[in-house]
């Protein structure tokens, strides 16, 4: 069994179908106040002010999004593999003059198809950029798992600035102690989410998070496809979008049925638990046309 077959089972065992609330989910994160002065990060250009996020790397590990310290440097060349034909389309669309450009929505058929294990591990790979930041959007909002992974599923977010025309979607972002990563957490569910996500003040939220900081990479963690319209939705809305394939375990109708929702985004896939990628079966990954067992770009849905 590899580790993203490890980590992607942990997950799911640890999500009870039985447990709405998610209450199962893994913790690793937790607000934390502080009356010091801010501290200016001088490698992104940011101010880590009186309230942040702040990450335990080892709960992160424990929980299964690390993998042991001798297949960490392997994991994460995939991962740059994965991010560099994402960040070079923003290029090219920043360079077309797109509004949208550094808009990305991760995305699955399924549930436990691993996308949140996928979403976090490229935030923290796209953060790692020296020239650009990375907001994880949790949009989620059904089941807002990476809310609940980083302690802030009781704080404000996406859906109460939806809610509130009058809110500034930006003062509910919350920076971490992880260099260039930020969050917005999914708020305060409401039964209306999908027509929130849906209407214009979406637009609204979304060009305000783009225009604050022209560096930014907006990342939206979504809802499976197949079981929810919140993520038909959001497609939307965002420039990129890239799906998550379990392989042997996604089937072909379901990932067929789910490509069909998407339009003429350009789609790109990433198939994971694959022992075909790799020598030691991580990722694989390539743009919608491609055969996706090894990395590829170029092509787009």
């Amino acid at each position: 069994m590899t580790v993203v077959e490890r980590a992607v089972a942990k997950m799911r065992s640890s999500d009870d179908p039985k447990d709405k609330t998610g209450s199962h989910d893994p913790v690793v994160g937790s607000i934390v106040n502080t009356s010091e002065v801010p501290i200016l990060d001088p490698t992104k250009h940011r101010f880590v002010g009186e309230r942040f996020v702040s990450i335990d790397r080892k709960a992160l590990e424990e929980a299964g999004f690390f993998p042991e310290v001798v297949q960490a440097r392997r994991l994460a060349d995939q991962y740059r593999q994965i991010k560099r034909p994402l960040l070079n389309q923003i290029k090219e669309r920043r360079a077309q003059g797109a509004r949208d450009a550094q808009l990305i929505m991760m995305a699955s058929a399924l549930p436990g198809d691993g996308k949140t294990f996928t979403s976090v591990n490229l935030a923290l790979s796209i953060a790692r950029e020296r020239d650009v930041t990375l907001l994880l959007v949790d949009a989620d909002v059904a089941k807002p798992h990476i809310s609940r992974l980083f302690g802030v599923h009781k704080e404000p977010g996406l859906l109460d600035a939806l809610m509130d025309d009058k809110m500034d979607v930006e003062s509910l972002v919350l920076p971490t102690d992880v260099s260039g990563l930020s969050i917005l957490p999914a708020g305060h569910q409401d039964d209306s989410a999908t027509e929130l996500l849906a209407s214009g003040r979406m637009w609204e939220i979304v060009d305000r998070l783009s225009s604050f900081d022209r560096r930014r990479v907006i990342l939206f963690d979504s809802p499976p496809l197949l079981l929810s319209s919140e993520s038909r939705a959001l497609a939307q809305v965002v420039a990129q979008i890239v799906m998550v394939v379990r392989a042997g375990g996604t089937p072909q109708r379901a990932v067929i049925e789910a490509l069909g929702h998407l339009g003429e985004k350009p789609v790109g896939l990433i198939l994971n638990q694959s022992q075909m990628a790799t020598s030691d079966g991580y990722y694989g990954y390539g743009t919608y046309g491609d055969t996706p067992e090894q990395p590829a770009a170029g092509k787009s849905k």
